[in-house]
Formats: C-alpha cells, structure tokens, sequence
C-alpha cells in the first residue's frame, strides 16, 4: 500500500530509490542462486553431500534461497516504508 504522497519531485525521487533498491536485491539474490546453479551445472555431486545431520547440500541451499528470498522481501518492504516516511516528514517541514 503506498502511502499518501503529494505527486511531484519527491514522489519521484522515492519511486527511483525504491526502484534501485529492487535492483541491488535483484542482482545480490541473483548472485547467490547463480551459486546454487553453478554447484549444480559444475560439480553436481557436492550437492549430495551432507551437511546437518542427513540433510545434503541440495535441500539446506535451496531453503536458503527461499529464506533468503523473504529476508529480502521484508527487508526491502521496511527500506521503501522508511524511504516514504521520510518524504513525507520533508513534505510537512516545507
């Protein structure tokens, strides 16, 4: 839900950082999945390796990426809130 913010410069300036933010979490998440990609295109057989208590490499990555993924999801969600919070305080100052 975005949050009631006069339309002009500020907004913009929020949707861009907003939009770069997405970016950076984009490419950092991609790096990581790359990872998991690369294990299994180059040395699959790591991937069968255990690693906690009978759980192999495969399975522990793989819930990985998918904590990762909502990590960054609620992260991100914080940053834009905080991002919008602070225009608006800016907003009421002027």
């Amino acid at each position: 839900m975005q949050s009631d913010l006069a339309t002009g410069h500020e907004s913009e300036i929020v949707s861009a950082k907003k939009a770069r933010l997405g970016i950076k979490f984009f490419f950092l998440y991609l790096i990581v999945y790359g990872g998991f990609v690369a294990i299994g295109v180059l040395n699959h057989e790591l991937l069968a390796v255990e690693v906690f208590r009978g759980i192999n490499l495969a399975v522990i990555y793989g819930f990985g990426l998918i904590v990762l993924a909502v990590v960054f999801g609620v992260w991100y969600n914080f940053l834009c809130n905080r991002y919008e919070d602070d225009a608006e305080r800016k907003e009421v100052q002027s």
